[in-house]
């Protein structure tokens, strides 16, 4: 018991006197902004890509931009985020000469790779609905556009709110391997600490603790919007 407390007052000290808590609120702040930042992105990837699934494939263009979309899912869902990271940060970034801080590419790729899994989820979402709402919406006079937008994507929306929690929690997760683009995320802030005081045991069960508290943040927040849907729907 005092070996552990030593080990706590180490963290303490650390996390205190040598400025390591500023580490973990920048930390803190990174993987909140990645996590948001690429959920963002993808629904509005998702939506985009999810639309063009749905639509009938009559025409040629259609075809072609479903084939577009195919591909993209099938590479970002094939491959490691990490991977992806890395691909993205040491290869296309150089090859195209753009500069990017290790942050601003995870937000991207994070987008990017969350847009192909929102994509499935928002096109079972739109499956999901009656199909008699998007005939009432063209018995009405209204473009097969604007019938999706006003429609038909708000009640998918709905469906899915649970599994887009899902996946915010997953990219919450998923942002400790932003280390590997540089990205200071919780991982390199409490590693930061455990490097400092030779001690890794309660840095690490503190980050655990972090993580725990913001997935169930996020998981009651859900909750919250399903119960508030809900009664918006009784009342309806």
């Amino acid at each position: 018991m005092g070996n552990f407390e030593q080990k706590v007052d180490q963290f303490i000290e650390i996390f205190i006197a040598q400025d390591g808590y500023q580490r973990v609120i920048e930390g803190l702040r990174n993987t909140l902004l990645i996590a948001v930042s690429g959920l963002l992105i993808g629904i509005l990837i998702g939506i985009l890509i999810a639309t063009v699934r749905v639509i009938p494939k009559y025409k040629v263009l259609p075809r072609i931009l479903n084939g577009i979309c195919s591909f993209y899912v099938g590479l970002f869902r094939g491959t490691p985020m990490v991977v992806q990271l890395l691909v993205g940060y040491y290869v296309l970034l150089p090859i195209l000469g753009v500069k990017m801080t290790g942050v601003q590419i995870s937000c991207l790729v994070f987008g990017l790779n969350s847009g192909a899994y929102i994509s499935e989820i928002m096109r079972s979402g739109i499956l999901s609905v009656d199909q008699g709402q998007m005939e009432a919406g063209r018995a009405v006079g209204l473009s097969f556009s604007t019938t999706m937008i006003k429609i038909v994507i708000p009640q998918a929306v709905k469906n899915i709110l649970p599994t887009l929690g899902n996946e915010f929690i997953a990219l919450i997760k998923e942002t400790s391997v932003v280390s590997f683009v540089g990205a200071a995320d919780l991982y390199v802030a409490f590693n930061y600490i455990g490097s400092n005081s030779y001690e890794f045991m309660v840095p690490y069960l503190v980050m655990a603790v972090i993580y725990i508290v913001i997935v169930m943040l996020i998981s009651l927040a859900i909750k919250i919007m399903e119960r508030s849907l809900r009664k918006s729907d009784r009342r309806n």
